[in-house]
């Protein structure tokens, strides 16, 4: 999905009319909107006609290369600049994503004593990036734009070397799990495009802002196409584990929401910054995990994903209602 283009420190993009920041709260409301009832409709017609799309698997990785092309193609200098400006801060939303997520990812595969497919799948969604969609979140609970854009771009680079082998860690027990592969995958899944799509914004910028209202909208539409391949390799499966999934999903985005906000406010952040902590932790990159399931294990292994996708979208824009009525019309992000 696309990020709002917001690198100020007010509750709405700064610098420009007030007609079009209405127009910008206005498109980031309906892509948190439009977005998990789409993947939530491509997950039903997935599971209703497995046999007609369960053969797309192969084409999963690169359909999250365009997804991370878009995001790399709302990629601007400023993101950088963020980092370099507030460090401890990114670091610590860093070590906040990559420690809270994975932690809770195991915690809960362990105790809700799921199968070693499941569980690896939700260890796996645990230790992949931010979100894609977790900045037009954090706009709509005014929180800190910049800061969540900052950490989701820093750990979306950071990942081909932490997640497969944070996988390795706390799921090598339960399956083999091939770290080496995983790196070179998520390089070319994951770094080369959005790379690519920062590139192409810098030789190209002008034709880019043209195309950025329907880059959500491509995003979008390719992250529904991946939940409809992965649920329709395990339809059968997911029937008999829906339950115990969706739980598992809860709780772990729950937490993670909570914990986030939490690592924010005992590190003394102001209220901006903890509301865009909660979302850069308790929201994943669901298509990384999904491919990477789907790739390395089991069709079952991916229903983790496939479902949090779904379930982070939806819970994110809920609780971004919700801290939007509580914070100060006048708060800073």
């Amino acid at each position: 999905m696309e990020r709002p283009q917001d690198h100020s420190t007010t509750a709405l993009p700064a610098g420009g009319p007030a007609g079009e920041d209405a127009r910008a709260d206005r498109t980031a409301k309906r892509a948190v909107t439009v977005f998990p009832l789409l993947v939530l409709a491509a997950g039903g017609l997935g599971l209703a006609l497995p046999s007609w799309f369960e053969g797309g698997k192969p084409a999963i990785p690169y359909l999250l290369g365009l997804v991370m092309f878009c995001m790399g193609l709302t990629m601007t200098s400023q993101d950088f600049h963020t980092v370099a400006r507030r460090p401890w801060v990114v670091a610590l939303g860093l070590v906040a994503h990559y420690v809270i997520m994975p932690g809770l990812g195991w915690a809960i595969a362990h105790g809700l004593d799921l199968a070693p497919e499941l569980a690896v799948g939700v260890i796996l969604v645990g230790c992949a990036p931010s979100g894609t969609a977790s900045n037009v979140v954090t706009f709509l609970a005014r929180g800190d734009v910049a800061l969540s854009m900052s950490v989701a771009t820093v750990s979306t680079l950071l990942a081909p070397l932490l997640t497969p082998y944070l996988v390795l860690l706390l799921a090598g027990h339960l399956l083999d799990v091939e770290a080496g592969p995983m790196v070179v995958d998520i390089l070319k899944t994951v770094l080369v495009p959005a790379v690519a799509g920062l590139l192409v914004r810098r030789v190209a910028g002008a034709l880019v802002r043209r195309c950025l209202p329907a880059l959500p909208w491509l995003s979008a539409a390719t992250v529904g196409v991946i939940v409809l391949v992965v649920v329709a390799a395990s339809a059968s499966a997911l029937k008999d584990a829906a339950v115990v999934v969706l739980l598992a999903v809860v709780l772990h985005n729950g937490l993670g929401l909570a914990l986030g906000y939490g690592a924010g406010r005992l590190a003394r952040l102001e209220p901006a910054a903890s509301r865009a902590m909660a979302f850069e932790v308790g929201m994943q990159n669901s298509g990384l995990a999904a491919s990477l399931a789907a790739t390395y294990f089991a069709p079952l292994t991916a229903l983790p994903a496939a479902v949090f996708s779904v379930w982070h979208n939806v819970s994110g824009a809920l609780v971004a209602a919700w801290m939007n009525r509580r914070a100060p019309k006048n708060a800073s992000t």
